[in-house]
C-alpha cells in the first residue's frame, strides 16, 4: 500500500464503514479498503489504534492520525471538505 493514501480499516457488515465508503467516494476521495475480517495483521492494527477494541471504521490518513467511527461531519471536516 502506497504511503500517502488513505486506508479504511472495517468489516463488510459494519453499516458505518459503508456510511464511510459511501462518502469517500461521493467525493472522490481516493482511499484502500482493507477487511480487518480477512487480514489478521490489520485486525492487530486495529486493536492497537484503539486501544483493544475492535472499533471500525478506523481510518488511517498519510499523516499518521486517524479517525474511528467517524460521524460523516467528522470525516468530512477531516477532508476539508466543509
Amino acid at each position: 500500500m502506497a504511503e500517502n493514501q488513505i486506508i479504511v480499516y472495517g468489516t463488510s457488515w459494519c453499516g458505518d464503514c459503508w456510511r464511510s465508503k459511501r462518502l469517500l467516494d461521493r467525493h472522490e476521495v481516493d482511499y484502500v479498503w482493507v477487511d480487518i475480517d480477512q487480514d489478521r495483521g490489520a485486525s492487530n492494527l486495529v486493536l492497537q489504534i484503539n486501544n483493544g477494541n475492535r472499533a471500525v471504521p478506523t481510518i488511517v490518513f498519510p499523516e499518521g492520525d486517524t479517525l474511528t467511527e467517524p460521524s460523516d461531519s467528522q470525516l468530512k471536516a477531516r477532508l476539508g471538505l466543509e
